[in-house]
């Protein structure tokens, strides 16, 4: 079985695949009131539909073992894991074909806001360290009903993430 090995988030590294913003600890210009520091935008998103918040819980596997994928064709993805760091595998949009020779596995640290653009495969996250993840999925509403492609892999196309 292919094996992936987890790399550090850059952002060199995961731009073919979205953006990220590490919200704990914000850079650049803000402004400023007598009591807060606030920092405009540093991640946006266009939607022409209302935007849902929704909670996930992932439990951490025995082996990181990745038989599904899945992407939305028109619809980015947002996450923020809350609890733990978390691990995030993607792969480059292919016209609907998985192309599971090319995912790249990212160590997502916690409470970083990360964008997975539309069309760009992935599945939910994993847990670094804590036997269950707690994470913040943020997509436009409904998305997993209208704008979700779900593909079991063939024994071939599955992959390990590993340290």
């Amino acid at each position: 079985m292919r094996q992936v090995k987890i790399e550090p988030l850059t952002h060199e590294a995961f731009a073919p695949f979205g953006q990220f913003y590490t919200m704990t600890d914000p850079q650049g210009y803000a402004l400023c009131g007598e009591l807060h520091r606030f920092f405009p935008d540093r991640l946006v998103a266009d939607s022409n539909h209302r935007v849902g918040y929704s909670p996930i819980l992932v439990t951490k596997p025995e082996k990181m073992i990745v038989s599904t994928v899945e992407y939305h064709t028109t619809t980015w993805e947002i996450i923020m894991p809350l609890n733990d760091d978390m691990i995030l595998h993607v792969a480059p949009a292919s016209a609907g074909t998985p192309v599971t020779h090319l995912t790249k596995a990212f160590l997502v640290p916690k409470n970083t806001l990360i964008k997975i653009n539309a069309a760009i495969w992935h599945l939910a996250p994993l847990p670094a360290s804590a036997e269950q993840l707690s994470a913040m999925i943020i997509l436009p509403e409904c998305t997993y009903a209208n704008d979700c492609t779900v593909v079991d892999l063939q024994a071939d196309e599955q992959f390990e993430i590993v340290l």
